[in-house]
């Protein structure tokens, strides 16, 4: 006796298509799983066996052999559980349908048969959709998630027998629909708002300049000078995320398991913290089956480091490659698998171990010897900031600042001349295959960033009596012509070199 059912398995933020067999005979009680099964799809037995029997359908003793084709394609997770007991209860001729082959079929089964969510359920969807398949059918909790997709029938049930008597007819289950437009109408709604931070008009500026740019950013200042505050508010003023966007995002977080139940989709930009102790493996992905890391669940937001020198030293070389090429490559003997990285790097750090060197706070003078300062800062490797264009000094907020009311611009504000800025390096760009300013190469460079005579002199001086290294020439230009753009000049001016050359702090010779 024979069943068979479709499915999908994640491979990467992916899915492929799998073809659930079973092949029931008679002979030693014996219930194999094969085609490169996780020990999680290998436990699928006794939950599978312990459903179909709760469910109210006869497990006699037999022979059971089920193939997951194609079989050189590794499969992990559990969402093969509801494909595999409905292609056993075909098998066994307990269910008159033939409906099986026309839907997809994913979800997790608990032992008395009813249902569960599982993770990587939009990739599933897309695939789905893409495959031509009458409808997706599914836990009834990830509906949401794959309703995104409009052109896909969505069936949720929230048990196999459920799934049962919908292929058999006996029941009717509508097809969920979300309303896209609602969920966007969310995309603007935060609690945070740059209009929150007190002082810091400096630093606000300059990270307008960051966002504008896609510039990375390292803010240096003493405990408590608000460098997370600010750094939690950068994506309230980076471009709102597209629907593209929006569902690339979606995808990588659904692998990961992090994807909002009520809304279904991601809707903001990410913002991601990881503690100081992450290990490398956590931070740029991988694993036996490899999942996205930090660096892919920031894709099209934020990465913000807190305390960067505390990083070990191995964790912040591998972010030198996802930084320049924007996306992880992850090999293993059978696969190479691909995860999106196309982020914004904010990281911050004290000046010295004790974090009040060179620093304004009343009763707070730093003891650090010189020789710790400076192995503190060179923790942090010359290739690592040849990736960061800006560098801002963050000074301890004033008590005037502090006990008056806030002042400054709203985010709202400040995302408006981001979106013109960004506009302007798009139409820029459009032949390049770049977005921003801060990927141009030398190249480019020197094609959209020619300076007049003054510029040039300006440039000089700064260089030569603020002691700026060579490697800050070109991130001064590169952050120059962001300052232009958030000015809508052509060209750049004297006055766009001076603010430039106030963002290379690390440059200077002081700091060597």
């Amino acid at each position: 006796m024979y069943g068979r059912t479709i499915s999908f398995a994640i491979q990467g933020i992916d899915a492929q298509k799998v073809i659930i067999e079973a092949d029931v005979k008679g002979g030693l009680a014996k219930f194999t799983i094969v085609g490169l099964p996780s020990n999680s799809v290998k436990e699928s037995r006794d939950r599978v066996s312990a459903a179909i029997k709760n469910s109210g359908f006869r497990f006699p003793t037999h022979n059971y052999t089920v193939n997951l084709a194609p079989a050189d394609i590794k499969k992990d997770g559990v969402a093969l559980d509801l494909p595999t007991a409905l292609a056993l209860v075909s098998a066994l001729n307990q269910m008159k349908s033939t409906d099986l082959e026309k839907y997809a079929f994913v979800g997790e089964l608990s032992l008395d048969g009813n249902l569960r969510p599982i993770r990587g359920i939009l990739p599933i969807a897309i695939a789905a959709w893409k495959a031509g398949l009458d409808g997706l059918v599914l836990p009834f909790e990830n509906a949401k998630e794959a309703a995104i997709i409009d052109e896909l029938n969505v069936y949720p049930v929230t048990s196999l027998n459920e799934a049962v008597n919908f292929l058999e007819g006996k029941i009717e289950i509508e097809t969920y629909k979300v309303d896209k437009s609602e969920i966007f109408k969310q995309l603007h709604e935060t609690q945070e708002d740059m209009f929150d931070v007190k002082g810091q008009f400096h630093i606000k500026r300059a990270l307008e300049v960051a966002a504008a740019g896609a510039h990375n950013v390292l803010m240096i200042g003493p405990p408590g000078s608000g460098k997370t505050m600010l750094a939690k508010r950068i994506p309230t003023i980076l471009p709102e995320l597209t629907l593209e966007e929006s569902l690339e995002t979606t995808k990588i977080h659904s692998v990961a398991g992090f994807t909002n139940d009520k809304k279904g989709i991601v809707t903001h930009r990410p913002f991601r913290s990881p503690h100081h102790t992450i290990s490398d493996v956590a931070l740029i992905g991988g694993g036996s089956y490899p999942k996205p890391g930090e660096v892919s669940l920031s894709h099209n937001g934020v990465l913000f480091l807190d305390e960067l020198p505390e990083f070990k030293k191995s964790v912040l070389e591998v972010l030198r490659q996802p930084l320049e090429d924007e996306v992880v490559t992850i090999s293993r003997a059978t696969q190479s698998l691909e995860f999106p990285a196309k982020f914004m790097m904010v990281a911050s750090m004290n000046p010295c171990p004790c974090g009040y060197y060179g620093s304004n706070v009343p009763g707070h003078t730093c003891s650090c010897p010189i020789a710790n300062i400076q192995r503190y800062r060179s923790r942090i490797s010359g290739p690592l900031l040849d990736r960061i264009d800006i560098h801002i000094e963050v000074p301890a907020v004033k008590y005037d600042e502090l006990s008056g009311l806030p002042t400054g611009e709203r985010s709202e504000k400040i995302r408006e001349r981001v979106n013109q800025s960004r506009d302007t390096q798009l139409k820029r760009f459009e032949k390049e295959w770049i977005y921003s300013n801060s990927q141009m190469n030398p190249k480019q460079i020197r094609k959209y960033c020619e300076l007049d005579s003054e510029s040039k002199d300006l440039l000089k001086r700064a260089m030569e009596k603020m002691g700026l290294s060579a490697r800050a020439y070109d991130r001064i230009l590169k952050v120059s012509r962001t300052i232009a753009d958030l000015e809508r000049s052509e060209d750049i001016k004297a006055n766009h070199i001076s603010e430039a050359v106030q963002y290379r702090s690390l440059d200077r010779k002081y700091w060597e």
